[in-house]
């Protein structure tokens, strides 16, 4: 297997542009690869422009319909169908939404297929991790869900385990609605609690099909949850369950609005406790599953002091030359960025929160915490029906 990873990267992707003033401004992906560009990061990981999903593809997760409505979106927006979610304030139509939507799904897929192959052992593109999307419709600012599509296409290519976890501020709700009844994913969601923000799923209860009790996990963490609660809810039930479920290939979703910046939800984490959990992830990978790795961005809308500090992060930790918190950002890039937007870029790689602190689950919890009830639910909703101790 090729010890070298793969930055996914088609400088199309930045067409997926819902227009002027709606969050998922697509100069977050413009800004993150200059910058990923401006740490020499280009030297250190292979940079591959995969394929478009072409429609068979699409149909391991997405309905035939819905691809078709999508498709007329795109060529008349004016004519999208509401039923399916087009056209919608979340999801407005636009020209070209088929093609540059199908653009990302298929760097998503092809990062999957390189590291089932051994063409690279980790992969990125964090165009990627748009894990609202439905089988039937769109959903929060994703039209496909190249998530799902990754990992269906690693079990049409054989794989028999596939472990997702997502930690962007959303629950991860489409990827779990694609693999609800399929024993062979596993997908762990950490996000805020439903009842103060969309999509009003990810409840700890929900917790797989009969068919496949117990492979749905989801630690719904109350609003105002900071760097400490965060990292010790991840260590508290993810490490636990990879290491009982033994993925073949992890597949991570690095959503960056768990920000305390980001406009659109209520979590309190910094940029720091990002990059640890992307570390996290990277160890975890190499420990359970042989070091294959797919990791994809998703949300962040606080798209020039968040967004691309943290895939850059990611970028370099997949690379194997981690970027210090301390780093002092190229001055080029910061120079861009203002022409680009007419805001004063960050000067450094920090939120100055390294190392973060936080405190292991085994050393003992407080069960009227709102953060150790959070895990608390999750572990005794899932443990006990994968055999394991709540």
């Amino acid at each position: 297997m090729s010890g070298r990873a793969q930055l996914m990267w088609d400088e199309a992707v930045t067409g997926y542009d819902f227009g002027p003033g709606h969050p998922m401004d697509p100069v977050r992906l413009a800004l993150t690869r200059r910058l990923v560009d401006a740490f020499g990061l280009d030297r250190e990981v292979e940079v591959v422009a995969a394929k478009a999903a072409g429609e068979s593809t699409l149909r391991l997760v997405h309905r035939q319909d819905y691809i078709g409505a999508v498709k007329a979106a795109s060529a008349d927006p004016g004519a999208a169908d509401q039923s399916y979610g087009l056209g919608t304030m979340d999801d407005p139509a636009f020209a070209g939404m088929h093609e540059v939507s199908s653009l990302i799904a298929g760097q998503s897929v092809g990062a999957a297929e390189a590291v089932w192959r051994g063409e690279a052992l980790h992969a990125v593109n964090f165009a990627g991790g748009l894990h609202h999307a439905m089988p039937g419709g769109a959903s929060g600012f994703c039209i496909y869900n190249d998530a799902s599509l990754a990992i269906a296409r690693l079990l049409e290519l054989g794989a028999e385990r596939v472990a997702y976890v997502d930690v962007d501020v959303h629950h991860g709700d489409g990827v779990q609605a694609a693999f609800w009844e399929d024993p062979r994913v596993l997908t762990i969601s950490l996000h805020e609690h439903p009842r103060t923000l969309f999509p009003q799923t990810g409840w700890p209860e929900e917790t797989g099909a009969e068919s496949a009790e117990g492979s749905a996990v989801n630690v719904a963490l109350p609003a105002g949850t900071g760097d400490a609660g965060w990292l010790r809810a991840f260590h508290a039930v993810v490490p636990e369950l990879i290491a009982d479920f033994r993925p073949q290939v992890l597949v991570t979703q690095h959503g960056a609005d768990t920000h305390f910046e980001d406009p659109l939800a209520h979590l309190a984490v910094s940029l720091d406790a990002q990059r640890a959990v992307q570390m996290a992830c990277h160890d975890l990978a190499h420990e359970y599953a042989d070091g294959r790795w797919v990791a994809l961005g998703g949300g962040g809308y606080a798209v020039v002091d968040v967004v691309p500090r943290s895939w850059t992060h990611l970028v370099a930790i997949a690379a194997g030359r981690a970027v210090e918190p301390e780093a002092t950002i190229p001055e080029g890039w910061r120079q861009e960025v203002f022409a680009k937007t007419r805001q004063l870029a960050p000067a450094r790689m920090t939120d100055g929160r390294w190392p973060v602190a936080w405190s292991a689950w085994g050393e003992g919890y407080d069960p009227a915490d709102r953060l150790d009830q959070a895990v608390l639910a999750a572990r005794r909703a899932v443990f006990p029906l994968r055999g394991m101790l709540a």
